[in-house]
């Protein structure tokens, strides 16, 4: 499951402060699936008024206040998550049409436990053992349930208290260890836990002193009371997950008060960035917290940055009439995995393909110059990886450029000229079910792989040098009509032409249906361009020959080519290409400052042939 999001919140906020559910609206709407976690001392606070009835601390031998938790006040406390935590999260999204899921974790034995050890606490200035506390710690869940809670409505809400299988009693559990608990169980992508402070504050005083960034290793001395066990269960979470962690306020997620958790050591280097930016999860459709980070991130002299309509996130350097545009993407294909970094280099999902790339996009904002009469778009595409490409459709249609530099690994000695198209079809066929040994008969398995080689045979007769892979093959039996669908993907060369498709017949009679997804034609970029030689001067001053290549893959290049057939176009980047979508992506660091450098210089020597055209 891609794009899920444990968001834990205070009972405070819940009860409070409801436009945060309007936040979480917008979170299912960008397609995101969304785990609460609620936690519950206003709402019990709420209860005991109402019964009229003194809530029971006890205080740890570290002077810490704790609920007492005891047989005769678990009753209590459980009708209080219902009645004044989870009835108010039901009630405030419902009001946006939601569906949701909510009830405490150990109902159903969803969430489990084990009862922790007698306490030592401090009574009448005295050490005294109380065995009778039911708090607990987390054991595991039911990750098949939730998984299919999560398919099945829009926001699940799960709440302490949770059981303990053995004593066969409901024990209390801190609320934020629940959520990073769940995050890891569940995989999730992002961990927010959203408080009352703008993230965690250097001075408590001082609601502008936030601490961005927490790394390995680092202490904080300045927390708290509550934020000391939002801090352990996000070091948790970083050391066992491969989640983002963040805590979020005051009692919002899209605030700037953000202190992020990185499971990495502090880097003064101009790696930092690189590092953080393969931490986030980003896989397609799942691209907001990425570009959310980013637009909070950069705070360059002269450089403003937005997130546009279609989740593209865009940054602009000068407002003169030559404008180019440097066009990254943000979007990974599926799985993630802990991000690693060495000495050497880093390694994780998308680094290669191609955060590495679009890191160095953004890095060479804060040290070109644009000059007066220049504009330079940075731009991180959404979708890139899927058919949809809805990023690169958005810019082709609502952006301009005077040329385009597409952030794709090429490596550092290599400038990528074009690119093959995508021709993907879905073929699919149905028939009455026959006995197998009857004459003439053919199976609809086998009749799919008679039409792919026909259709081979077309598109190589216009394309002798594209390349073709049937890459999923579907077969179900509903009432005796057999149905088989395959989708079959050709890769089209440049020579091609812009409209191949016409001249590729896809009629084969009415049992057969041959649809076409996705009709991308090849491009490529002549060398003689001003463009390249921005890139053959750069390379010179590095002492480095140009090497020209073009891939057989696609990029976000073949759609705006579509149109912008006029606008020279290449594809830089560090990265060896072969690794695009393994589960061995490497990428140098010596590689990515080598082609920084030679990016930069390109970019100057652009701005500079275009005054003297």
């Amino acid at each position: 499951m891609y794009n899920l999001h444990v968001i834990k919140l205070g009972s405070s906020t819940i009860v409070n402060r409801p436009a945060i559910f309007e936040e979480i609206y917008k979170v299912t709407q960008r397609g995101g699936k969304v785990l609460l976690v609620a936690g519950g001392a206003e709402g019990i606070k709420q209860k005991y008024k109402q019964i009229d009835r003194e809530i029971p601390f006890l205080t740890l031998e570290s002077g810490d206040e704790v609920r007492y938790c005891s047989p005769e006040e678990m009753p209590i406390i459980r009708a209080a998550y219902h009645e004044f935590i989870l009835a108010k999260v039901q009630e405030n999204l419902k009001k946006y049409d939601l569906s949701v899921f909510a009830q405490c974790g150990g109902e159903n034995q969803i969430v489990t436990g084990q009862k922790a050890n007698p306490l030592k606490v401090i009574k009448n200035n005295k050490t005294v053992i109380v065995r009778d506390s039911l708090f607990g710690n987390f054991t595991g869940c039911k990750v098949d349930f939730l998984k299919s809670a999560l398919q099945a409505f829009d926001v699940v809400c799960i709440a302490p208290p949770i059981l303990d299988p053995e004593l066969g009693e409901f024990i209390n559990i801190d609320a934020d260890m629940l959520a990073a608990h769940l995050a890891v169980e569940l995989e999730a992508q992002h961990l927010r836990f959203v408080t009352s402070t703008p993230g965690i504050l250097k001075d408590i005083e001082d609601a502008g002193s936030t601490i961005q960034d927490v790394y390995l290793g680092d202490e904080v001395h300045s927390i708290k009371g509550r934020m000391k066990q939002k801090v352990r269960a996000a070091n948790f979470a970083i050391h066992q997950g491969v989640c983002d962690v963040c805590i979020t306020g005051p009692h919002t997620l899209e605030g700037t008060g953000k202190t992020w958790f990185w499971q990495m050591e502090r880097d003064l280097n101009d790696m930092d960035l690189l590092k953080k930016v393969a931490r986030i999860p980003s896989v397609s459709k799942d691209e907001h917290e990425l570009a959310s980070y980013l637009v909070d991130y950069v705070r360059y002299p002269g450089v403003s940055g937005h997130i546009d309509e279609v989740g593209n996130v865009v940054f602009q350097k000068g407002n003169g009439p030559y404008q180019l545009m440097l066009l990254g993407h943000m979007d990974t294909v599926p799985h993630n995995w802990q991000a690693q970094s060495d000495n050497e280099g880093i390694s994780g999902r998308g680094v290669v393909d191609a955060k590495g790339c679009f890191v160095n996009f953004i890095e060479m904002l804060k040290e070109v110059e644009v000059p007066e009469h220049g504009s330079l778009l940075v731009i991180g595409a959404v979708e890139e990886e899927i058919s949809s490409s809805k990023g690169a459709h958005f810019i082709r249609d609502h952006y301009r450029a005077d040329a385009v530099i597409i952030g794709e690994p090429s490596g550092e000695h290599s400038l990528t000229l074009g690119y093959y198209g995508l021709f993907k079809l879905e073929i699919t066929i149905r028939k009455e079910q026959e006995h197998t040994a009857a004459k003439d008969t053919m199976s609809v398995i086998d009749q799919l792989y008679v039409v792919v080689e026909e259709i081979r045979t077309r598109v190589q007769h216009i394309d002798p040098q594209c390349l073709s892979s049937l890459i999923d093959v579907k077969h179900s039996n509903h009432k005796g009509i057999l149905t088989v669908t395959g989708i079959l993907n050709f890769r089209i060369s440049p020579s091609a032409g812009k409209d191949y498709k016409a001249s590729i017949p896809l009629d084969f009679g009415e049992d057969i249906s041959v649809q076409v997804l996705r009709a991308t034609p090849g491009f490529a970029n002549p060398r003689n361009c001003t463009l390249v030689k921005a890139f053959v001067r750069s390379f010179a001053k590095e002492g480095k020959s140009i090497h020209y290549i073009k891939k057989r893959g696609t990029s976000d290049m073949n759609t705006l080519a579509t149109t912008w057939d006029s606008v020279p176009m290449v594809a830089y980047g560090p990265g060896d290409s072969s690794l695009d979508h393994t589960n061995h992506e490497y990428l140098h660091f010596h590689e990515v400052e080598t082609t920084r450098k030679i990016l930069k210089e390109a970019v100057d020597q652009w701005f500079r042939l275009k005054v003297g055209e």
